[in-house]
């Protein structure tokens, strides 16, 4: 996720303080599992569900994204 900001989220799960962005990373990557999750055993009736999920995960990696364009464009 994000490769042209692979050193920012090494730096910022490393640091630690940035806690909205840390909430968010790993919300994204429970839903990431969960999701895989659902996929490999769904039976047709949890597709709701699984879409749900994914609108969500979306959501947060929109979230990311501006958190780390935020941060990136402070660290100029």
């Amino acid at each position: 996720m994000f490769p042209e900001y692979r050193d920012l989220i090494t730096r910022l799960k490393g640091e630690g303080t940035n806690h909205r962005f840390l909430h968010l990373f790993e919300k994204h990557n429970e839903l990431d599992h969960k999701i895989s999750s659902l996929e490999s055993h769904d039976a047709g009736g949890i597709h709701t569900e699984i879409e749900t999920l994914k609108k969500e995960k979306l959501h947060i990696k929109d979230e990311l994204y501006t958190l780390l364009r935020n941060e990136a464009a402070a660290s100029k």
